[in-house]
């Protein structure tokens, strides 16, 4: 059995860089939400290059010491959850991937027992 390609039409940004910060993979939101700077012609590109000051040195360090970086942020009104993190092949740190989902506000929150 074939898995699909789930992720291409996913409506959240997704784009995986590997250990170096080169960009592999955008899916169709995260090539559309950067179309600006290049879209899907960024793969290839080093991650770095794309983010100012303090975003570059904060990735830099989820470079250098893997661990998980989880922010909102709202541009022209719409609100996102961003969410790095490592993603490792044969055990071994290779990259990061960042989702950018899109959420409302207020965003519901629900405590469960």
């Amino acid at each position: 059995m074939s898995v699909p390609d789930w992720t291409q039409q996913f409506p959240a940004a997704i784009t995986v860089c590997d250990a170096q910060g080169m960009i592999l993979y955008m899916n169709d939101k995260s090539a559309q939400t950067f179309a600006k700077d290049g879209g899907a012609a960024l793969i290839g590109s080093s991650l770095l290059d794309c983010h100012p000051e303090p975003a570059r040195s904060k990735l830099q360090s989820l470079l250098e010491a893997p661990r998980t970086n989880v922010y909102s942020i709202e541009k022209n009104g719409v609100h996102k959850l961003i969410f790095q993190s490592p993603w490792y092949q044969d055990g071994q740190f290779a990259g990061l991937v960042e989702l950018s989902l899109e959420i409302p506000n207020p965003l519901p929150h629900f405590v469960r027992g």
